[in-house]
This record gives C-alpha cells, sequence and structure tokens, in this order.
C-alpha cells in the first residue's frame, strides 16, 4: 500500500521548526486521501527527532543514521533518502523548502525519476495517488503563481515555511524504525568544515518576524545601530537585500531574494530597500509588510501593507523606544 512520507529536518536529535509545519500537512494529506503517514529523519540523533514526530500526529517514523550520514554530503544523504522512499514506495513525499530541500530535491528527482515541485503554497490531493496530487507555487519572481501536477510516483514537494501550519500538542505514540543509510557514492563530497551563524541568532526562514535592511541605511554600522537593536525588541530575524551583502555589509546567511533566502513571516519590515523585483520574490507572501524608505516612489510601497516615508534614522529609534516600552522591556 502507498503512503506519504514526511522528511523531517533535524539537528542533533532536535526537530527544526519546519518539521513540524511538514509533518502536520502530511498528517493533513493522509485523513483527506486515507493513505498512511511516515515521517523520515536523517543523520545524527535522527532516532530521537522522529519520536518527537508524535507531537504532529506521525505514528510511524524512519530514522537513518550511521557513519555514512554522520557529517553532511549532498551526495551521501540523497542516495540515503532515495533508498528509504524507494522501500516505502510513497505516492507523496513533503519537505520543507529550505537550504537542506535546495541541495536534496533536484538530486532525489534524478535518483527517483520524478520531477520535484519546489517552494510550494499549497497542496491538494485527490485520491491516493501521485497523479492526483496537485501543488500551487509562485513563479516569475512570484509575478504569478502555477499550478502543476504529477505523472510520475513519488510526487516530490517542497513546502515554503510559515505557511502550512503546524498542529503541535496531538502526542501520538511514534514508532520508530532505524534505517543504516547504504554506503557513500564513490565521488561524493564531504563537509570539510561548518561554520556556525552568531549564537542566539533567530533563523530567518524560521522567524515570525524579519526586519530586513537594504541599500538606505548607508553603511553596516547602522544594522548593528537601528536595525539589530529593533529586531531584538521585536524578536525578530535580521535579514539584508542582496545590495547589502555583495557589498559585505551582512552574510549571505540573511540575504533575503530570489539568490537568497524565501521567507513568509507573520510580520516584515522592509527599511530602506527599494523593492527589486529580485528581493520581492524572496519576501512578498509575508502576511503583512511594513516598508521605510525616503523615496516615496520606491516600489515597495505597492507591495507593503503599511508605509512610512520619512528618515529612518529618526523614524526608527523612535519606534525601538516604542516597541519596547509596549513590551515591558
Amino acid at each position: 500500500m502507498s503512503c506519504i512520507l514526511a522528511i523531517a529536518e533535524q539537528s542533533d536529535g532536535k526537530l527544526k521548526k519546519i518539521a513540524g509545519e511538514v509533518a502536520s500537512e502530511a498528517v493533513r494529506q493522509g485523513a483527506a486521501s486515507g493513505l498512511p503517514v511516515i515521517g523520515v529523519t536523517i543523520g545524527p540523533g535522527a532516532a530521537t527527532a522522529a519520536a518527537q514526530l508524535g507531537d504532529f500526529g506521525v505514528t510511524s517514523t524512519v530514522a537513518i543514521e550511521g557513519d555514512a550520514v554522520a557529517t553532511y554530503s549532498g551526495e551521501t544523504y540523497a542516495a540515503a533518502l532515495a533508498a528509504a522512499i524507494t522501500a516505502k514506495a510513497p505516492a507523496l513525499v513533503l519537505l520543507g523548502a529550505t537550504s537542506f530541500s535546495r541541495d536534496q530535491l533536484g538530486r532525489l528527482g534524478a535518483l527517483l525519476d520524478s520531477s520535484p515541485a519546489a517552494d510550494c503554497l499549497k497542496v491538494t490531493m485527490s485520491g491516493n495517488a501521485a497523479t492526483g496530487v496537485k501543488v500551487r507555487r509562485p513563479v516569475y519572481a512570484g509575478k504569478a503563481i502555477q499550478t502543476l501536477s504529477f505523472q510520475n510516483a513519488p510526487a516530490l514537494v517542497s513546502l515554503r515555511p510559515n505557511v502550512f501550519p503546524a498542529t503541535k500538542g496531538q502526542g501520538k505514540t511514534t514508532s520508530v524504525e532505524k534505517l543504516a543509510p547504504p554506503a557513500a557514492p564513490a565521488k561524493a563530497g564531504r563537509l570539510v568544515e561548518r561554520v556556525a551563524a552568531g549564537g542566539g541568532r533567530i533563523e530567518l526562514t524560521e522567524a515570525e518576524i524579519v526586519v530586513s535592511g537594504g541599500r538606505g541605511l548607508k553603511n553596516p554600522e547602522t544594522f548593528k545601530k537601528l536595525i539589530e537593536p529593533l529586531a531584538e525588541a521585536l524578536g525578530a530575524a535580521v535579514g539584508a537585500s542582496r545590495a547589502v551583502v555583495d557589498a559585505g555589509w551582512r552574510p549571505h546567511g540573511e540575504q533575503v531574494g530570489q539568490t537568497g533566502k524565501t521567507v513568509a513571516p507573520k510580520l516584515y519590515f522592509a527599511i530602506g530597500i527599494s523593492g527589486a523585483i529580485q528581493h520581492l520574490a524572496g519576501m512578498r507572501t509575508a502576511r503583512t509588510i511594513v516598508a521605510i524608505n525616503k523615496d516615496k516612489d520606491a516600489p515597495i510601497f505597492k507591495l507593503a501593507d503599511y508605509g512610512i516615508v520619512g528618515d529612518l534614522y529618526e523614524i526608527l529609534p523612535k519606534l525601538t523606544e516604542e516597541v519596547r516600552r509596549l513590551k515591558g522591556q
């Protein structure tokens, strides 16, 4: 019998936020189609993380652990995941639209002879076969929405973070099947170094509030003086436009846009950002957008729900002070 697989990202035995969203959507699709749901975790701590999927209603999981996946390699992880997918023969495979899936989705499509659909905003399933799966995803930098269906099983689908609600607290008992990965491919890349982001920072793609700055900030010191304090007061992640990252003001991991990260927070601040198409592609699905720019004709105002035309050097300190006052900080 077919099933639905939810590939749940984890780190050292702890599920990432996107894992709950993927698992919850898999459970919803399973209820609608009558198919069982199986969670899949991979890497060090996979079994520990797999047991946590019961909180989202997943009762059966596969944990891939072993020397071959002790450190990340795109080829090795793809081979291990493809083996698990082939063994379970699912109609639908869901994972989060993150840097992990950007590396894995194309590899899995090639290994499984299936065309993947990335960064989807909606999934529907008619019946219990891959050919009954339809997805909606943005194209042309978010200017149009494309509807896709699948001809081959499995349907490989990545979900945009913060779009599909995570339903936690179900407290189901989860069985964990441990699966040894296949040997690493002969020509597999290997992890040479891992550089951690600053401690305590909120992951950009998982944040419910994002404060992004652009070239209008004029220099990197303004990020530290004005953007970071506002983000800290709001409990938000810091983002940046491509121009800022290209100038070396902020790390690439903070870039929002077509060549950076795609975010869909509840609240997005675009500060000193003109609103180039490349940037809009990465944040236009945010629920509420607030733009602050001294140029009243900046394209960002066409997309913004709220706009402030003025000097950010005057506005941001007052805004940060008011947020802190309201939150009793």
